[in-house]
């Protein structure tokens, strides 16, 4: 799972391809609010805020 900026999605998704060798879900944390779980407020790559899950 990774949590990343718009600049990111692509190699979150590489990265998830490699590791996991299926198709990640991608979630926009921007429009979406989960009960159980806080989003990062930056990005798993830089300093930026965290606009996608990857997962």
């Amino acid at each position: 799972m990774y949590c990343v900026c718009k600049e990111h999605v692509e190699l979150a998704i590489d990265k998830f391809v490699d590791e996991y060798e299926d198709a990640p879900d991608i979630v926009d944390l921007v429009t979406t609010k989960f009960t159980e779980w806080e989003a990062p407020a930056t990005c798993d790559m830089c300093q930026n805020i965290a606009e996608y899950l990857v997962v």
